[in-house]
């Protein structure tokens, strides 16, 4: 892959390649052709980690103006993640543009999501300094706009079940149950209604475009309750 290729689906154009060369480069890659390991994205990708936090930090700081910082940090925290990382640049394409070492390429590295989500990072910073924040924060928003999406409906792995069955957990309360309570629309495009109950007690409900996105709507509401009783 060519990097204009890498620059069209980034929607961000370099004024200098030598930085996003630089970010696609993993350490591999730079002890077996450049002959020096320190030539590779490790800078890069550490002064992404913190614009990346700033940049979906802020997102979530938006979108979600009456949670308090701990929702914000866990949901940051799922966003940021390895896994989410190294996916969203898959499913953009550009991890087919990483540099590696031979090795490297021969055991897979080009899939692996460690290496992938150190080079999203590095890509963010090559982009902030190349162009500033605001085309930083948009390249983040590009990349990472699925998932900030997935995160807010209750997809990404981290998911509101997850945290309703460990929240119910910690105080006894392990009667979790999930009920389709409703469904309507043709076959091919069906909406589900999920309720949560925890302890025999409706805590909240949910719908989606399947079921597990219904029941993760569902699971959405009740921390919101708990939330608002003291409960988290």
């Amino acid at each position: 892959m060519i990097y204009s290729e890498v620059e069209q689906l980034l929607g961000y154009s370099f004024k200098d390649l030598g930085l996003l060369e630089t970010a696609l480069t993993h350490s591999s890659y730079a002890n077996d052709f450049l002959g020096d390991a320190g030539k590779g994205n490790e800078r890069l990708e550490f002064l992404g980690d913190a614009i990346l936090d700033a940049v979906v930090g802020l997102e979530l700081y938006r979108r979600y103006p009456d949670k308090n910082e701990g929702f914000l940090t866990k949901l940051r925290s799922e966003i940021v993640c390895e896994k989410a990382l190294g996916e969203a640049l898959i499913s953009l394409g550009v991890n087919s543009a990483i540099r590696l070492g031979r090795g490297e390429e021969q055991k897979g590295g080009r899939v692996r999501l460690s290496i992938i989500a150190d080079a999203t990072e590095a890509i963010i910073a090559a982009v902030f300094l190349d162009g500033g924040l605001k085309a930083a924060e948009d390249v983040v928003l590009r990349i990472l706009g699925r998932t900030i999406d997935a995160a807010d409906h209750g997809e990404l792995p981290g998911d509101y079940k997850t945290d309703l069955q460990i929240l119910c957990q910690k105080s006894g309360r392990n009667n979790i149950r999930y009920e389709i309570i409703d469904e309507n629309g043709p076959d091919h495009a069906k909406t589900f209604t999920a309720a949560v109950y925890v302890e025999g007690i409706k805590l909240g409900e949910g719908t989606g475009s399947n079921k597990k996105q219904a029941q993760a709507q569902a699971a959405k509401q009740a921390l919101s309750v708990l939330e608002d009783t003291g409960a988290l």
